[in-house]
């Protein structure tokens, strides 16, 4: 951090009267501007370790009661040393206390300064940063949980990840051009070749990750859930129109989750195959039950999967219990194709089961798919319309677009590496695509981001932040 670094205040709370005002600071004058103008009981602030202190600030005119956030750098989101004046909410008592801080000697904060600094600092990368920007904007809790996702570090830690993948694979190849085959030194063609497709199905799973992130602003997301074998891997094959999933009529052969486009009325929402709902098992199916449970709760719908021949209510109680509470459900009454099998639900158990709407099909003969289409549309429909939008859904797009463009570059550009490896091209060539692939992913964190990018991203937040 520059030695000359200027301190910067702003108020980061909304415009507009409240209970309670936040006036931010961060700079190496904050611990100054905290004792010339904050009292508590015993004399003048004197702070030290981080924590909260109730006092009373003074503004020049006259002192208003404060509660004082103190975090000294380099454990601050700027690192440096940063306060926030906790005050009563009025405007004028806040900017007057503002313009108390900046006759001291304080600045006034750009749009998106103090996050700047955050990222500058190496405290968060490009991609948190634009997850803080995406979460001021969120307009609905599916965005706000998109963002969250970014700003906890989903992609970043993917990034790390890969890049340190692809940066051993290129140190290898470079280190093999001084060597011929027959030398100890050399590093045999299948091991670069086997890192180089592990590093690219890391892309491609990076990719995936990004794409579900979003599809909260896009493609709405619905689950298939159920019990163990009541058809979901069918009736997932039957309506994304693919084998994808695989059938079987053992029970429990799906734990990976298995993604495709299911194409409804005006609109197309990705439909998300996993393993049943079932506890306990070896750790592999414990595994794949967590994951699908983060799945089912991230999920827009939730298409619960029945089989008719086999319905017994207590068990059907039991797994509509399971199921995130907020998530709307569609019953798929599947199945009825089967010699006994109940056309429809009784009555009484589709009461009691709370769905939001329900149909009979048979994944085997393509029977109820166009009425199950129809019943998900509309549901996405009348959920869709209390999402919210606007501003907030545009600007993760376009964020979103561009953590998707760059990974498609970091995965173009070792592809073609690969592609050179296996036709026998000079080491050095593969270690410039590696290069771009690795300067590609470096976009995403900001390493090599031009300036006037970063100048266009920042601009978009609001002061405070």
């Amino acid at each position: 951090m520059p030695e000359d670094r200027t301190t910067i205040a702003a108020v980061s709370s909304p415009p507009g009267g409240g209970e309670r005002g936040i006036l931010r600071v961060s700079g190496p004058l904050a611990r100054g501007l905290l004792t010339r103008t904050v009292t508590v009981s015993a004399g003048p602030l004197e702070p030290g370790p981080r924590g909260a202190f109730p006092g009373r600030f003074h503004d020049g005119r006259g002192e208003v009661p404060a509660l004082v956030l103190w975090m000294p750098g380099p454990r601050s989101y700027t690192r440096e040393d940063v306060f926030e004046l906790h005050l009563p909410g009025s405007p004028h008592l806040l900017q007057a206390a503002l313009d108390r801080l900046l006759r001291l000697g304080a600045v006034p904060a750009e749009p998106g300064e103090f996050t700047r600094r955050a990222f500058e600092s190496g405290r968060i990368d490009l991609s948190q940063a634009e997850g803080v920007l995406e979460l001021i904007e969120a307009r609905s809790l599916e965005q706000c949980r998109a963002a969250t996702a970014l700003l906890a570090g989903g992609l970043s830690e993917r990034v790390a990840g890969l890049r340190d993948g692809l940066e051993e694979l290129r140190a290898l190849c470079e280190a093999s051009l001084d060597f011929d085959e027959a030398e100890a030194g050399h590093v045999p063609i299948r091991e670069l070749t086997s890192l180089g497709e592990a590093a690219l199905a890391g892309l491609a799973e990076a990719l995936r990750w990004e794409e579900r992130r979003d599809s909260p602003r896009g493609r709405p997301r619905i689950v298939l859930c159920g019990a163990p074998n009541a058809g979901k891997s069918s009736l997932h094959n039957a309506l994304v129109g693919a084998g994808g999933a695989l059938v079987s009529e053992v029970a429990g052969t799906t734990r990976d989750g298995v993604e495709g486009l299911w194409r409804l009325a005006g609109a197309a929402a990705s439909l998300l195959d996993g393993p049943g709902l079932e506890e306990g098992g070896p750790a592999p199916e414990r595994a794949a039950q967590r994951l699908a449970e983060g799945e089912r709760r991230a999920a827009d719908l939730l298409l619960w999967v029945v089989d008719s021949s086999a319905a017994e209510p207590e068990a059907l109680s039991r797994e509509r219990a399971s199921h995130p509470e907020g998530t709307p459900v569609l019953l798929a009454w599947n199945k009825i194709d089967l010699p006994g099998a109940p056309a429809r639900p009784p009555e009484g158990l589709l009461a009691s089961l709370d769905v939001q709407g329900w149909a009979a099909t048979s994944a085997l003969r393509g029977e109820g798919l166009d009425g199950l289409a129809t019943a998900a549309a509309a549901e996405l429909a009348l959920a869709g319309a209390g999402r919210g939008g606007g501003e907030g859904r545009g600007l993760a797009r376009e964020l979103s677009a561009r953590h998707r463009q760059a990974l498609e570059r970091a995965r173009a550009a070792l592809a073609e590496g690969l592609a050179l490896l296996a036709r026998g091209a000079a080491l050095d060539l593969v270690a410039g695509a590696l290069r771009e692939s690795t300067e590609a992913l470096d976009g995403i964190a900001g390493r090599t981001t031009p300036e006037d990018l970063l100048d266009r991203i920042f601009a978009r937040f609001c002061l405070g932040k």
